[in-house]
């Protein structure tokens, strides 16, 4: 959630910071602001909406400053309004700060400062933070930013200014990701490595209590309590192409067609079939404690709760391992039961969710082998698992999403053959499904083909306000996912379903005006969907149906048949996805939504 951009370098400021928070918008976009130091005075501009206002706003007024910062709003404390958007100043004026997080006890803080004088303005919790910092400050910004950060209680990133230190900016995190860029001469610090590859693919991550102190002279990092800390510079994977549109209209329609790449290079170097084995390099350290765990808990939130859904029935059924899976966002609030050779899997295409953080933190301290399952290297659930793997499928700009998700169902096949192989599964038998897993880019090139189907069938129902998925076995986490991207991105009302619980209750609400989409694939349950869609259309449902292709029954029994190859069973939720986020994405776009921008939503999920 806000996406933070700073900059310190010779060149102009202003066309980098926007250009930054551009690429960040993805993180928050209810408003926006920038500040930059200039002739000895901190010069703001704020605005409410996106960038594109903040911009005209700007024009050129801000040229000629060679060190600023930026900011992306998702709002928590206080309305998307000018006077709540960041960057926020100290009682002097001399201060700006940008922050991504919230401050829990900035009730407290904001007494304390209001009984020393000081004035707010703003509802927001930023408001008090950097009244906070320039209530300590005493001709050291780095100790004033490391006094005041004592205080505070809650999640930060942050990055300050000071025109008394007019070439130094300090940046500090706790729970919020925060990046600093080496580059020849300047750097970025930013809250999300797209707004610094295409400066630097150098880079340091800051962890949890770090604070980042940046001249032109060269960087320092150190505790809040001031003692230095060792930083070693990595290097940001992704390129800066992998951040462009293309030839596409929106990130999320090119992220649902890079999914046979993405897929590629998941599974790239992990697929041993001479040795019929899954190579997983990131589990090397901890294979013995986990082929020997009794119990596994996959957490996730979202999307990647329903990849947990699948990887529950992939884990038992090929490892024969009892898997349950935790909404992160409750596991710690609810005194989970953590017994001995008990595996957490922490899954997250950020590696910053809070909820999922805090669940996996909560795992570690009740003696739980800790794994993570994360798209962002050198994120904060990656740094903090004992163990784990990256997803490798390149960055995710569309906040709802698409690619990650194909690349966590990718990961969690791979890892319940590998649980499987070393208990009890044979060679011939894992060999058949890696060579089966291998093809799977292939099928999912094929459904791609169904875009222009998908987009008819959208105009269709796209008028309908109310539509049920419907999935049983392995499809009723793609029913879940299905519903998910219609309501994220169409503002539709969907609701996922196993089919065998419709009859239950919410049979009630089928009628001749409500869409059903049913995924009627072939497997063991082929026969019990069938009649569920019976039940449907008896009541008058509108059926469309995702089937395997050659399926002929199917197409009497529905309006609309959405045909998707023949693979495995275990490998058919790779596959049946695709159709849905491609009738998610066409009936967003129809309906004239901002398909990578939807309402209240973020990408990153940093605050709980």
């Amino acid at each position: 959630m806000c996406g933070i951009v700073a900059y310190l370098g010779q060149r102009e400021a202003t066309p980098i910071l926007l250009e930054g928070i551009k690429r960040l918008e993805y993180r928050g976009y209810d408003s926006a602001g920038i500040a930059v130091i200039r002739g000895g005075k901190v010069l703001i501009r704020r605005s409410v909406g996106r960038i594109s206002a903040l911009e005209e706003k700007v024009g050129g007024e801000l040229d000629g400053a060679t060190i600023g910062m930026a900011h992306t709003r998702w709002a928590t404390h206080g309305a998307p309004t000018e006077i709540n958007a960041h960057p926020h100043c100290d009682a002097s004026g001399k201060l700006a700060l940008v922050h991504n997080g919230i401050i829990e006890n900035y009730r407290v803080l904001r007494t304390f400062l209001e009984n020393h004088g000081v004035r707010l303005e703003s509802q927001t919790d930023t408001e008090v933070l950097a009244k906070l910092v320039g209530h300590f400050y005493d001709g050291c910004l780095e100790e004033a930013v490391r006094r005041a950060l004592r205080e505070v209680r809650g999640t930060f990133g942050i990055a300050v200014l000071h025109t008394d230190e007019p070439e130094t900016i300090v940046a500090a995190r706790r729970g919020s990701p925060l990046i600093l860029g080496v580059g020849q001469g300047e750097y970025v610090v930013a809250s999300d490595a797209a707004a610094i590859i295409q400066h630097t693919p150098q880079v340091i991550y800051l962890s949890d209590n770090e604070v980042v102190t940046v001249t032109r002279d060269g960087f320092r990092t150190t505790n809040l309590q001031a003692a230095p800390v060792t930083k070693e510079l990595e290097e940001i994977e992704w390129t800066l192409e992998q951040l462009e549109l293309g030839e596409h209209q929106h990130f999320m329609s090119k992220e649902i067609f890079e999914q046979p790449e993405a897929l590629r290079t998941c599974l790239r170097g992990r697929v041993d079939l001479e040795e019929a084995r899954v190579v997983l390099g990131g589990l090397d350290s901890v294979t013995r404690e986990l082929v020997r765990c009794k119990r596994i808990i996959l957490a996730g939130c979202g999307t990647a709760w329903h990849s947990c859904l699948v990887g529950k029935y992939l884990i038992e059924e090929m490892a024969r391992i009892p898997c349950e899976v935790e909404y992160a966002s409750e596991f710690r609030y609810r005194n989970p039961l953590i017994f001995d050779r008990t595996v957490v899997v922490a899954i997250s295409q950020s590696g910053e969710t809070a909820d999922t953080l805090a669940a996996l933190r909560e795992a570690k301290d009740r003696g739980a082998l800790a794994l993570g399952i994360v798209n962002a290297v050198g994120s904060t659930i990656a740094r903090e698992t004992d163990a784990g793997v990256y997803l490798h499928v390149g960055p995710e700009i569309g906040v709802a999403s698409t690619k990650a998700f194909i690349g966590q169902l990718t990961v969690l096949s791979l890892l319940a053959a590998f649980l499987g192989r070393r208990r009890h599964m044979s060679h011939p038998e894992c060999l058949r499904y890696l060579k089966e897993l291998s093809q799977i880019p292939q099928a999912i090139e094929r459904t791609l083909e169904l875009s222009s189907q998908t987009r008819r069938i959208a105009a269709r129902f796209v008028e309908a306000n109310n539509w049920l998925y419907l999935g049983r076995g392995l499809q009723y986490p793609i029913a879940l996912e299905g519903a998910l991207k219609l309501k994220e991105i169409s503002y539709i009302h969907a609701e996922g379903l196993p089919a065998a619980e419709m009859k239950h209750g919410p049979i009630a609400l089928i009628n001749e005006d409500m869409p059903v989409v049913v995924i009627a694939v072939h497997d063991h349950l082929y026969d019990k969907v069938i009649s569920n869609i019976e039940e449907v259309r008896s009541r008058g449902g509108r059926v469309i149906a995702v089937a395997t292709e050659g399926d002929a029954h199917i197409g009497r029994l529905a309006e609309e048949v959405l045909y998707v190859p023949e693979v495995p069973e275990m490998l058919q939720p790779l596959v049946t996805v695709v159709p849905l986020q491609l009738l998610a994405y066409h009936a967003a776009v129809l309906r004239g939504c901002d398909v990578d921008k939807p309402r209240n939503l973020a990408k990153s999920v940093t605050v709980e």
